[in-house]
């Protein structure tokens, strides 16, 4: 079966990987096909594109926007055009919040009692655009903590004590933007709305009447019934599936690219959908 990997982070946000190194990774892996989906930015993905010409790797041209939510909500856009002024201009908007988010999680670690700074994270990211798993690998270094799992587990994700949840976009708008850029609009690992049956079936209806396109339906933590009952979501809502395995390198190393623990496939055949429709 020819697999892909529709979630992939680079070095522009919170992975380790230079987009080329990515898409060579990829070609390495087997991989027909990835998207290169980092946060609030596009800055790799004319490198990923080119890269994927030289290795032979269908590069999508991708996006995850953050949006305000009571979980985490996710959205992510492929086949964006990434010269489109509006989209330009909300990336721009969200870079800047970033810093402050970042300010805040060092701010935050260090009332903990943790010597953790802007600059700690800062100097493990190649292009100077850090995110929470920068933080973790600053934790890890320092002895902190045994792995950036570990520290997302007690301190960075959605309601531990050093998370900070300022967002820019509304998922109705993120989808808006995605859409006016030429894009589809995908709900990422919906795991982390932490919404559960009819709440969850409700919040992407609403969705869907936004213009939502699709769910991502193959994901690194999901369980088999978490991905069955996902998938016959998108199917009871007429929604296209993606798959992808959040891949971010040496920064979540638990996670391989097109496999995730080991055991994820997600079939080309999926690409084709969301490109075709």
């Amino acid at each position: 079966m020819e697999r892909i990997d529709l979630h992939t982070h680079s070095h522009f946000s919170d992975g380790s990987m230079a987009p080329t190194d990515l898409v060579l990774l990829a070609k390495e892996s087997g991989l027909k096909a990835i998207a290169l989906t980092d946060h609030d930015t596009t800055d790799g993905v004319a490198e990923a594109i080119e890269a994927g010409k030289k290795y032979d790797i269908e590069v999508i041209s991708g996006i995850e926007f953050s949006a305000v939510s009571t979980g985490e909500t996710h959205i992510l856009g492929f086949g964006i055009d990434i010269e489109n002024p509006e989209l330009a201009e909300a990336i721009d908007r969200a870079k800047e919040l970033r810093l402050i988010n970042n300010r805040r999680t060092a701010e935050a670690l260090q009332k903990l009692g943790f010597d953790i700074t802007v600059e700690d994270a800062k100097k493990l990211s190649p292009v100077g655009n850090m995110g929470r798993a920068h933080f973790a690998k600053a934790m890890e270094i320092k002895g902190y903590v045994n792995s950036v799992k570990e520290a997302f587990d007690l301190y960075l994700q959605k309601g531990k004590p050093a998370y900070n949840s300022l967002r820019l976009l509304e998922p109705e708008e993120a989808i808006r933007l995605i859409h006016a850029a030429g894009g589809k609009a995908f709900l990422a690992h919906l795991h982390l709305t932490k919404l559960k049956g009819k709440e969850l079936e409700d919040y992407v209806i609403r969705l869907k009447n936004a213009g939502l396109d699709g769910i991502e339906g193959y994901y690194t933590d999901y369980d088999e019934a978490m991905q069955e009952e996902y998938q016959a979501l998108a199917r009871k809502h007429n929604l296209i599936i993606s798959g992808g395995t959040d891949f971010h390198g040496a920064n979540k190393p638990h996670i391989k690219m097109g496999v995730g623990y080991g055991n994820l496939e997600i079939p080309y055949e999926l690409l084709k959908t969301i490109v075709n429709q």
